[in-house]
């Protein structure tokens, strides 16, 4: 601490040269990035009272009794990790749950698992490919002719590669489901869910789950050239440009759904260090030995 209260001390940097105020800076940086990460791995609650240690149960709690009955939500990937979790404690807390999955089998199984702890709760299982413009064409007509209301999307759905594969549009996988999926979705159920707020007078949530190593693409580097040439594929790069599209997309739909005055608002969110199924299937020094920061509003897809 007397350290860092140094580097900030006037008097203490005064007649430094340029390049030893940067560097400098850049302890100070390093320092304060530490710190951060040792709060993180210590549990250490932040302004909202909560911290890494803090299950979806403990957040959802003091909240529970605000929320209001009869939301619909829809989440995509809720057949394991992070979706799953995501999905029984919504439940849980009175919302009527959309498990959107390709998996129909493992589907049901959360389905059934919530059931028993929540035997009131209720979901619905209907079945989406992502990596599809068909499926989700298909899967959304399904929804809206239940004529339920939309109150909440959670795009968690997401895969990680580490060969070049492509999605029957001739995409790569990875950008195709992790994106442009989860775009096209929004798409067609955003038109309802600004119909819900309206009618209901209950702002709408649209959340995005991104991830921090969107960070990984530099303005310079964010290249389809990449994700598409065998021979230099990086299944590392393609993600990272899947989660800041993500990224740059919620931006400009905050921007369009602020210009109409929507009662909906969308954000994009990093859990933190959580090992999903993705980290799992990534094997690597990083992954294995600190777990990737990859992955749902709550704490795989």
């Amino acid at each position: 601490m007397d350290y860092i209260q140094n580097i900030i001390n006037p008097a203490y940097v005064r007649g430094f040269s340029l390049q030893k105020l940067v560097s400098r800076c850049v302890e100070l940086l390093s320092c304060i990035f530490m710190k951060e990460i040792l709060r993180y791995l210590a549990g250490i609650a932040g302004p909202s009272g909560y911290g890494s240690n803090a299950t979806a149960e403990e957040v959802t709690v003091d909240c529970s009794c605000l929320l209001p009955s009869h939301l619909t939500a829809v989440i995509t990937g809720a057949t394991s990790g992070i979706g799953a979790e995501t999905a029984r404690v919504l439940a849980k807390r009175g919302v009527r749950i959309v498990i959107a999955a390709r998996n129909l089998r493992k589907a049901a199984e959360v389905k059934d698992k919530i059931l028993q702890e929540s035997p009131n709760a209720k979901i619905l299982v209907l079945e989406i490919d992502l990596s599809s413009f068909t499926s989700i064409r298909r899967f959304c007509p399904e929804f809206l002719s239940l004529g339920l209301p939309l109150n909440i999307l959670i795009n968690n759905a997401g895969v990680f590669s580490q060969k070049l594969e492509f999605s029957e549009e001739k995409i790569e996988m990875t950008f195709a489901t992790n994106y442009l999926g989860h775009y096209l979705l929004t798409e067609m159920l955003l038109e309802k869910m600004i119909e819900t707020a309206s009618q209901s007078g209950i702002e709408g949530r649209i959340i995005e789950v991104s991830s921090v190593i969107h960070r990984w693409v530099k303005r310079d580097s964010f290249s389809f050239n990449k994700i598409i040439n065998p021979k230099i594929y990086n299944g590392t790069r393609a993600y990272a440009q899947s989660k800041l599209a993500n990224v740059l997309h919620v931006k400009e739909m905050a921007r369009q759904l602020k210009a109409r005055n929507a009662r909906v608002t969308i954000n994009a969110v990093h859990p933190g260090i959580v090992k999903t199924g993705i980290v799992r299937a990534h094997k690597g020094f990083i992954t294995g030995k600190i777990h990737i920061p990859c992955t749902s509003l709550l704490p795989s897809y």
